[in-house]
């Protein structure tokens, strides 16, 4: 089950994906359209401003917006971002890996091998709709699903450098230095 803090991000996300590129969104008006509190909604936004995804502009025409285009920010990407995985179980876990207490080894569990499966499958619908796709009321899913998270997990965290990551001229640059 999502917490309600995803929940609420992705409500936010998605309401910032439907103002792209029409300057920064007050954080009143994502709330208010949203009915998300306030108060809870800084915090959200905040976090993930940390991470990349949100950019922010203080002052009388301050607010939100998207970091980086809504077709680059998967559902995927909001889940891991806010709840930490996609996994059911600790065990399953990609990034955050613990063995489960009072349960088998995990080469003789059962239940771990299914709950792998359910995480690998999650992250395959998740990571191929992004906030674009329903915008229209057609589901578009992305060709390769490497969105944000995809360049997160390597330890890059701006949207700058996931740009230069992604650019032509960089990856030129970086290939005739080798």
């Amino acid at each position: 089950m999502l917490s309600q803090k995803t929940r609420y991000a992705i409500r936010a996300l998605q309401h910032l994906a439907d103002r792209y590129r029409q300057g920064p969104v007050p954080l009143n008006e994502i709330a208010t359209r949203q009915n998300i509190p306030a108060k809870f909604l800084t915090v959200i936004l905040s976090e993930l401003s940390r991470e990349g995804l949100v950019a922010t502009q203080r002052g009388r025409d301050g607010g939100y917006w998207l970091a980086l285009a809504p077709v680059d920010v998967s559902y995927g990407d909001i889940v891991r971002l806010t709840r930490g995985s996609l996994a059911l179980t600790p065990c399953a876990s990609r990034f955050a890996h613990e063995s489960c207490t009072n349960c088998l080894p995990e080469s003789e569990c059962r239940l771990h091998r299914i709950m792998l499966r359910v995480r690998d499958e999650t992250a395959k619908v998740l990571d191929g709709i992004s906030l674009v796709s329903l915008l229209d009321g057609k589901k578009k899913s992305r060709k390769q699903p490497m969105g944000f998270w995809h360049y997160r997990i390597r330890g890059i965290r701006t949207p700058s450098a996931i740009w230069m990551m992604t650019s032509p001229v960089c990856n030129r640059r970086e290939s005739s230095s080798q």
